[in-house]
């Protein structure tokens, strides 16, 4: 320990250790809930792992009688079996420990300190794989690393919840405790292109918005114009009105999306270009893949931030990270949709006297057009993620 900063986290593994060699019965008490791995520093992991291997073995210091002292070869025993298991440990630095237990019937309280220490430790180290693996995989284009780690992050903040006895729920963290917000980097040339190429394959064939709104949002695109045109298109979707350059770019400027400079006409225009065709379905999953790396690492960082902070009690943490997830979560639930088949769309059911189908879309395009030289536009925005009756929609000629 020389050298080292001894830090509150230290004092308290010195002080269980202690606890536990001038009190070795207590180990009964911490045996169920404590672990070797909650130690951070490597002697006082050996010391612990230690302990519990002669308590295994019977060791007659483990189960003392009432008010018999503790014999010296429990300190002697423990020092030669932690020797087997690190270098430079030596009998005085076990004495040392004992010294610095402020009283040794408070071991599990003390125990309880080390485990809150493990915890904030613990989320950090997984947060860094998960935000080290998005950065690896949006290098390579695959996303398989990135969701294994975001799984294995949950599942550790699951288990770390029942170790310290917290429900691992979502809570959302006060003002205070909310991470700074950050300037996310800027998307490669490839993910990019793969968008232009998508909103060039929904406007060329505007079917195949049908299969994509499911699980392809705004959000997504990393460009903020990209998220106006799949906005726009949507708009139009939904609307059964024709898609071609000038709907969409129509509805982008009736959207404020030309006059804030997100986006121009001449942009939209070679975006929207009727020669491009293709599959959209693939490059949407590129899309996907693409924005589930970025709220990745976005989400590694934020969790990473909120595990720094001593402050956080465990739950108070595992809750707060659970929350930073959610985004994360919600992009991985639409992945998954993107690789299933697409359910067939629900038939309608007529009533007595309802308009016929025919007549329902024009009176919605009636009420469109009025409502557009009055409402604003947010109210097309409202409602660009429902989804139309397959048989009814109407593609541009």
């Amino acid at each position: 320990m020389r050298g080292s900063v001894v830090t509150p986290l230290v004092h308290a593994e010195q002080a269980v250790l202690g606890a536990v060699l001038l009190q070795p019965g207590q180990l009964d008490r911490l045996t169920p809930w404590l672990r070797p791995e909650h130690f951070s520093h490597p002697a006082h992991k050996a010391i612990y792992a230690a302990m519990l291997k002669l308590k295994a073995e019977g060791h007659p210091a483990a189960a003392p009688k009432a008010g018999a002292p503790v014999p010296l070869a429990w300190v002697t025993d423990t020092l030669r079996e932690a020797g087997t298991r690190t270098r430079g440990l030596t009998a005085s630095y076990l004495h040392s420990l004992a010294s610095a237990c402020p009283r040794p019937g408070n071991g599990p309280v003390y125990g309880r300190m080390v485990l809150e220490g493990a915890i904030h430790r613990s989320v950090a180290q997984h947060a860094a794989r998960l935000h080290h693996a998005a950065l690896a995989d949006s290098r390579t284009g695959t996303v398989e690393e990135t969701l294994h780690h975001a799984q294995v992050l949950n599942d550790v903040l699951a288990d770390l919840a029942r170790g310290w006895g917290a429900e691992a729920r979502p809570v959302q963290p006060p003002t205070a405790h909310e991470p700074k917000a950050e300037h996310l980097q800027p998307a490669g040339e490839q993910v990019l292109a793969d968008e232009e190429f998508l909103l060039g394959c929904l406007t060329s064939r505007p079917d195949q918005l049908l299969g994509l709104v499911r699980w392809l949002r705004p959000g997504d695109f990393a460009d903020p114009g990209h998220q106006q045109i799949y906005r726009a298109l949507g708009a139009l979707h939904h609307r059964r009105e024709p898609i071609d350059q000038l709907t969409v770019l129509w509805e982008t400027q009736r959207r404020g999306a030309l006059a804030d400079g997100t986006l121009s006409t001449e942009r939209v225009r070679r975006i929207c270009d009727p020669l491009v065709g293709g599959a959209a379905e693939h490059f949407g999953e590129q899309v996907v893949n693409a924005s589930l790396l970025r709220t990745a690492a976005s989400a590694a960082r934020q969790v990473g931030a909120l595990a720094d902070r001593d402050a956080l009690a465990p739950g108070q943490l595992i809750g707060y990270a659970l929350h930073a997830l959610e985004p994360l979560e919600d992009v991985r639930r639409r992945l998954r949709l993107a690789h299933e088949a697409e359910p067939e769309p629900r038939r309608p059911t007529s009533r007595p006297g309802a308009p016929q189908p025919a007549a329902r879309i024009d009176a919605a395009r009636a009420r469109s057009r009025l409502a557009n030289a009055t409402a604003p536009a947010a109210v097309a925005a409202a409602s660009c993620t429902a989804l139309p009756d397959r048989r009814n929609h109407r593609s541009p000629s």
